[in-house]
């Protein structure tokens, strides 16, 4: 199995580095791998809405983008991580993500439609400073619909409310073994579509 864990947070050994590393735990705990991508470290252009990827298939911009998306296209799960910037994902994680409008093209502007990816399978984390009943709204929205993009069903989510400062997470142990056990229950959804 072929997981991607994108994380759009910009703060080393932040909330949602750590909640990330507990599902990679669990993944590992499975006897699954995980490639762990931090958007934060890698040149993305942002999208200039130039319409080339609409006729093309391609961006015009080669970029660290470029090799993302044969990973995306090899990935049979994606865990995206973004924590909350203003009720939305991290400009990191927003730059990624308008970016996937070259497969959201070539899925239904060009007919790049593959039916053997039934059962790929997308998940969110997101940690919010405040715990407003709203605080993850909007980037729930904008990852359902990258998601959609990329060809990945949205599958399951881990959001924390009530952590601000660097690493208070760690506190939170209910939300770390949650983590531990949504890297577990991804290997175990793969199990059971292999099965069928």
């Amino acid at each position: 199995m072929n997981i991607l864990i994108l994380n759009g947070s910009p703060r080393k050994r932040g909330n949602t580095d750590l909640i990330l590393e507990q599902i990679e735990a669990g993944i590992h705990r499975c006897g699954h791998q995980a490639e762990h991508i931090n958007l934060a470290h890698l040149d993305i252009h942002p999208c200039t809405g130039c319409g080339h990827c609409e006729t093309e298939g391609q961006c015009i911009f080669n970029d660290d983008m470029t090799p993302l998306y044969d990973k995306i296209d090899a990935a049979n799960r994606i865990v995206f991580g973004s924590p909350i910037y203003f009720y939305g994902v991290t400009a990191q994680a927003k730059a990624f993500i308008d970016r996937c409008q070259v497969l959201w093209s070539r899925k239904y502007l060009l007919g790049e439609i593959k039916p053997e990816r039934e059962y790929r399978r997308g998940y969110m984390v997101s940690v919010a400073a405040a715990d407003g009943g709203k605080i993850f709204d909007g980037a729930r929205v904008t990852v359902r619909y990258a998601f959609d993009a990329m060809d990945f069903t949205y599958s399951g989510e881990l959001l924390v409310p009530a952590v601000d400062s660097k690493g208070a997470v760690a506190d939170k142990h209910d939300k770390l073994e949650e983590a531990v056990q949504l890297g577990l229950e991804i290997c175990r959804r793969a199990r059971a579509t292999n099965a069928t």
